[in-house]
């Protein structure tokens, strides 16, 4: 299992007496932020856990406020035996976060960058304010002490912030879950890599190039795995890895998905940095030039948490066949 830093060992007393809460000795409460994709998929696998073994915790989630009455979400959640929160996370202070986090043993956000600039830095916050005893930061991307600051995708820096935050202070422990790219957008229309439509796949950088993929199934089951994973996992970075190829691998399972050749074009880093110049507002083409990179986004499979603990996940060349055909 690749992690860093490597020592993320506990003894059995010390994870017990951690894993205490004031209100529910031996069940700790765990707030997950948000109900998106990556969030839906951690709360429901949390909550399956929590379904074979009712001690073993107890589930919350953080909702926006609605205006529906009544409210379909919570109802849902509520049905589930989930325990609501409301605060927009756009609009409330640290403070008021604070006030909800307090309440929770660990928090896992699973709000990304659509919620806007400083969000990241602001729930980071607030989780150290509350005083949480674990913290999961949205973090579920690339390796970004790898590839550092300056990139192509300024909020990446925004994560390095959040980094430098955990870091600097040893109250409330941290994980952070790096899972490369959500297998799906290596295939979104929009992103360019695979263009079906002109049965083209493009390379960024060079055919050589890797990128890692996981699904956000697939980290919603391991990010529970690692939350009640023994010996307890803290201040360390967790490599999760559904799959690791290259883009001539890609291409490879394009073609034999679609059982036709495809015509292989490779984008250029400098072809990608002055499309960005042009554009540099340009989302795509943000990203597109962060993965023409060699380093910093993929790492070997075989060293990633779900091989070390013999956890299947679903590859690239699985979810092509279910979704292109």
């Amino acid at each position: 299992m690749r992690v860093h830093p490597a020592d993320v060992t506990t003894t059995e007393t010390e994870t017990t007496e951690t894993m205490t809460t004031t209100s529910n000795v031996n069940r700790p409460a765990i707030l997950v932020i948000g109900t998106g994709e990556l969030g839906a998929s951690v709360l429901a696998a949390l909550n399956r856990r929590v379904s074979e073994d009712p001690g073993i915790a107890s589930i919350a989630v953080l909702l926006r406020p609605s205006t529906a009455t009544p409210d379909p979400r919570t109802e849902e959640m509520t049905t589930l035996g989930i325990t609501v929160e409301h605060a927009d996370v756009a609009t409330a202070s640290v403070a008021e976060l604070a006030a909800v986090m307090r309440r929770y043993h660990t928090v896992i956000s699973c709000v990304g960058f659509a919620a806007g600039p400083g969000t990241q830095r602001k729930l980071a916050q607030a989780a150290l304010t509350a005083g949480v005893s674990r913290y999961f930061p949205w973090q579920f991307g690339v390796d970004y002490d790898e590839i550092g600051r300056g990139s192509a995708q300024p909020l990446f820096d925004e994560q390095l912030d959040v980094r430098d935050l955990l870091r600097r202070q040893n109250a409330t422990e941290w994980v952070i879950v790096s899972t490369g790219m959500f297998t799906s957008f290596l295939f979104e229309p929009a992103f360019g890599v695979v263009d079906l439509a002109a049965n083209t796949v493009h390379a960024l950088g060079s055919w050589d190039n890797e990128v890692t993929l996981t699904t956000p199934e697939d980290i919603g089951v391991l990010t529970a795995d690692i939350v009640f994973a023994e010996p307890r996992i803290h201040d360390a970075v967790v490599y999760l890895a559904g799959d690791t190829i290259s883009y001539r691998e890609l291409a490879d399972i394009v073609e034999r998905v679609r059982g036709a050749a495809v015509t292989r074009q490779v984008w250029t880093t400098g072809f990608l940095a002055d499309q960005l110049r042009r554009q540099p507002d340009d989302t795509m083409r943000k990203y597109r030039a962060v993965f023409a990179r060699s380093t910093g986004v993929a790492w070997p499979k075989a060293q990633s948490y779900n091989a070390a603990r013999g956890i299947g996940t679903i590859t690239a060349e699985e979810w092509a066949k279910a979704n292109l055909t």
